[in-house]
C-alpha cells in the first residue's frame, strides 16, 4: 500500500456576501475526481483551547495529539534547520518583518517602537541571501557576538523571513540577559501575521520575564532600519526587513515515530522549516526541493516529482505540505489563493496520482490519498481560525468497487454534509487503517 497526504495550508475559507470560497471557485479536476469517488467530511484538526497554528494542525494530521505533543513551533523549525537542541534549550521564531509608522499602516500613531505597525509579516518575501546578511548582522550585535548575554543567545538564518533564536539552558527568570537562567516560564507571544496593520504596542511582550525579548526587538529595529540591505530594497520599491518579531517559543518534543505508529516509511516535502521539523521528529525523511519557497512562486511541480521519487526509492508515504494558499490568505489575495489551489491540483495531485495509478496497474499495489488543509485561513481576516476543515479520503481498493457520488466535492459546504471526524488523530487512524 502507498499513501499520499497532501496538506494545502490554510486552503479552507469562508463565504463572504454569498461569494464562492476559493475552494469552490478553483478549477481542481484531480482533487474533485478523488472527492467524488472517496469519503468527504469535516475534521477538527485544532482541538478546542489550542491556538490555530500550523504546528498544532500538522501534528494532528500526522496522528499526534497537539494538547500533549506540542511543545512550541520554533523547536520544530530549529530541528529542521539542523540546530542541535539540549533538553533545557528554548527556541524562538525570529521573523523579519516590515514596520511602518502607525498613521501609514496601523490603528494609531503612538510613539517610538510601540507606535509602529506590522504592514508585512514576510518583509516583501525577502530573499534568502538578503535575509542571511541581516540575521548574521543581528547575531554579531545582539546574539553570539554580544558578550553581555554570556553566550546564551544565537540567531540562525533560515528561509526568507523565517529565522530562529536559540536561548541555551532556558530563558532568564527575570528581566535582563545577564540574570540567572531558570526553568522555562512560558510566554504569551503573538504571531505577527495575526496582527497585521495594527499598532504593535498593544501586543508587545510586557511581562517581567519577557522584557529581554522586547529589548531585542527594539534594538533590532534601530540596527536594521538603515542597514544597506534595506536601503537598497527601499530604493527598488521593495519593503524593508526593518525589525525582528520574536514568538513561537518551545522546547524539543518527543514524538513516537510514524513507522512505529502506523508501520510506514515516509518522507516529508515542504518549504517550511516547521513542517520539516515535525516530520523529522516523527521519523520522516526530509526532502529539499529546489525552488520551493512557501509562496505562490514555489516549485509546485518539483514537490510532486519529489513524492514520485520517494515512492520509487521504496517509501510508503509522501507527506506533501504546500504553504502557498496560506501565504496568499495572509496577503489578502483571493485571486492568488485560487491560483495556488489550481497549481496544486495540476502540478502536484495530477502527476502523483498518475504515478500511483500506473503503479497499481503494473503491480496491483493499492493506494490511499488524504487531502486536508491544516486549518482555515480566511482571506477576509488574513489569519488562522480553528473551525473544522474539509477532507477527502480516497482508497483505490474501495473506488475499484464502483463507488461514485456526484454530490461529493472538496469544498467547505459539501464537506459539511459528509462524515464528521472529531480529531486529526482519528482521521490519521482511519487513513492508515489503524
Amino acid at each position: 500500500m502507498r499513501y499520499l497526504i497532501l496538506v494545502p495550508d490554510g486552503a479552507a475559507d469562508v463565504s463572504v456576501n454569498g461569494e464562492k470560497t476559493p475552494l469552490e471557485a478553483a478549477y481542481m479536476p484531480n482533487v474533485g475526481g478523488l472527492a467524488k469517488r472517496g469519503r468527504i467530511g469535516l475534521v477538527r484538526t485544532i482541538p478546542r483551547g489550542v491556538a490555530p497554528g500550523s504546528d498544532a494542525a500538522n501534528l494532528a494530521v500526522m496522528g499526534y495529539d497537539p494538547k500533549t505533543d506540542l511543545t512550541g513551533r520554533s523547536p520544530l523549525e530549529a530541528i529542521s534547520m539542523g540546530i542541535e537542541l539540549g533538553g533545557r534549550d528554548v527556541a524562538f521564531r525570529a521573523n523579519l518583518v516590515t514596520l511602518a509608522e502607525g498613521e501609514d499602516g496601523g490603528e494609531g500613531s503612538g510613539g517610538g517602537y510601540a507606535g509602529l505597525a506590522i504592514i508585512d509579516h514576510a518583509s516583501g518575501d525577502i530573499s534568502d541571501a538578503e535575509a542571511r546578511v541581516l540575521i548574521e548582522y543581528l547575531d554579531s550585535a545582539l546574539g553570539s557576538g554580544d558578550p553581555g548575554n554570556g553566550g546564551r543567545l544565537k540567531f540562525y538564518a533560515g528561509v526568507s523571513y523565517r529565522h530562529a533564536l536559540i536561548v541555551r539552558d532556558g530563558p532568564p527568570a527575570k528581566s535582563g540577559i545577564g540574570d540567572v537562567f531558570a526553568d522555562y516560564p512560558g510566554y504569551a507571544l503573538v504571531p505577527p501575521h495575526d496582527i497585521l496593520e495594527r499598532q504593535i504596542g498593544l501586543y508587545l511582550p510586557d511581562d517581567e520575564n519577557e522584557r529581554y525579548i522586547l529589548t531585542l526587538m527594539e534594538k533590532s529595529y534601530a540596527l536594521l532600519k538603515d542597514h544597506e540591505v534595506n536601503l537598497a530594497r527601499v530604493a527598488k520599491g521593495l519593503r524593508p526587513a526593518n525589525s525582528i518579531w520574536i514568538w513561537g517559543e518551545g522546547r524539543r518534543p518527543q514524538l513516537a515515530p510514524i513507522a512505529e505508529k502506523y508501520g510506514v516509511k515516509g518522507t516529508v516535502i515542504s518549504a517550511v522549516d516547521l513542517i520539516k521539523g515535525i516530520g523529522i521528529c516523527a521519523g520522516l525523511e526530509p526532502v529539499k526541493v529546489e525552488g520551493a519557497t512557501g509562496t505562490l512562486a514555489t516549485n509546485f511541480r518539483g514537490k510532486g516529482e519529489a513524492a514520485v521519487d520517494a515512492y520509487k526509492r521504496g517509501k510508503d508515504l509522501a507527506y506533501i505540505h504546500v504553504e502557498a494558499p496560506d501565504e496568499c490568505s495572509h496577503q489578502g489575495s483571493r485571486a492568488d489563493k485560487i491560483t495556488s489551489l489550481e497549481r496544486i491540483d495540476a502540478d502536484i495531485v495530477g502527476p502523483v496520482l498518475a504515478w500511483l495509478e500506473a503503479n497499481r496497474a503494473e503491480t496491483g499495489e493499492e493506494f490511499r490519498v488524504l487531502i486536508v488543509p491544516d486549518h482555515r485561513t480566511p482571506v477576509v481576516i488574513r489569519t488562522h481560525t480553528d473551525e473544522p476543515v474539509p477532507y477527502v479520503l480516497f482508497d483505490s481498493a474501495e473506488a475499484a468497487a464502483g463507488h461514485t457520488d456526484e454530490r461529493h466535492a472538496f469544498t467547505e459546504h459539501a464537506a459539511a454534509a459528509g462524515e464528521a471526524i472529531h480529531s486529526g488523530r482519528e482521521l490519521a487512524d482511519a487513513f492508515f487503517g489503524s
